[in-house]
């Protein structure tokens, strides 16, 4: 049900072919840019993933339309406006903390760090709302093993890009910025978890992420952090942004737990995209089978 190859799915299933090819078209005109031609540029060679749901698709619409960026606005229309200048050209990542060797990657060495695939994952929003996005990435576990953490490294923790300047509406997002997130390391070498850089065969569009995000698709979205600079190994529990907002409501874990609710609401049930009626929330967000072991032995409500 969770792992199945993906051959007889295609892109026209989901986004009417006509205007997939205009806008094809119109970001062919875009290149020149720059600093801003980085989103929408095809990811050739990117293989299927079998590590994907057999679900239908979100629209591409949807998903570059309906957003959670708050250093770009807090309202789900805003980052697909306020972010199209957003420069994500040249890009670093400083690598720190308990790893062999301290240093800054560019772009280009992180993307060859292996190769590129498609997986078709369920994504779930606190905010009880989902989508099933095509991501394109590669699994964490490979650059965590290429960056060689030491043997006191217990977590990975990531730290979003922040610039005042080009990110204005930070000031008034309500939390702590830079945005920081957090993966205990065996979670981060789960095969699942994966270092994205695309979607609908392309590069990430800013809203989404540009260029470099994650993506653990069997805990709550706000765990996906967008527009990663910095990864740091560390031997005790990271900060998370959430947590340190509201610990009440933003635990670090985040797993997809239909029994725990949110205190301002319940988490029992979700709204897909593009659908009318709620459906049942499963736990783990489906990926139980995979993932459930990673949690063998602990309680599940109190480390929400």
């Amino acid at each position: 049900m969770i792992i199945r190859a993906q051959g007889g799915l295609r892109y026209s299933d989901v986004t009417p072919k006509a205007d997939y090819v205009n806008r094809r078209r119109f970001l062919a005109g875009a290149v020149g840019l720059g600093s801003m031609a980085w989103a929408g540029t095809k990811l050739d060679g990117v293989k299927k993933s079998s590590f994907s749901t057999d679900e239908k698709m979100t629209p591409y619409q949807d998903v570059t339309t309906y957003n959670n960026f708050y250093e770009f606005g807090t309202s789900k229309d805003q980052p697909a406006l306020l972010a199209k200048g957003f420069r994500t050209s040249p890009w670093t990542v400083k690598i720190e903390g308990e790893v062999e060797k301290p240093q800054v990657l560019d772009l280009d060495a992180v993307m060859k760090m292996a190769p590129l695939e498609e997986r078709i994952y369920r994504h779930r929003c606190v905010e009880a709302w989902s989508m099933v996005v095509p991501w394109i990435g590669f699994p964490l576990a490979e650059l965590v093993k290429q960056l060689k953490p030491t043997s006191k490294a217990k977590y990975i923790a990531f730290q979003t890009y922040l610039d005042e300047k080009q990110m204005p509406q930070a000031k008034f997002g309500g939390l702590p910025f830079p945005y920081v997130e957090g993966l205990r390391l065996d979670e981060a070498m789960h095969p699942l978890a994966l270092i994205c850089v695309g979607l609908y065969g392309e590069t990430l569009p800013n809203q989404n992420g540009a260029p470099l995000r994650l993506v653990v698709p069997w805990k709550y979205g706000f765990k996906g952090i967008k527009s990663i600079a910095r990864i740091r190994f560390t031997e005790k529990m990271p900060p998370t942004t959430w947590n340190l907002a509201n610990a009440g409501e933003y635990g670090f874990y985040s797993n997809v737990n239909p029994q725990v609710d949110h205190p301002r609401w319940t988490q029992s049930k979700e709204r897909r995209i593009g659908e009318f009626f709620k459906r049942d929330t499963v736990m783990f967000n489906g990926y139980g089978s995979q993932v459930a072991g990673l949690y063998a032995g602990m309680n599940l409500k109190s480390n929400y």
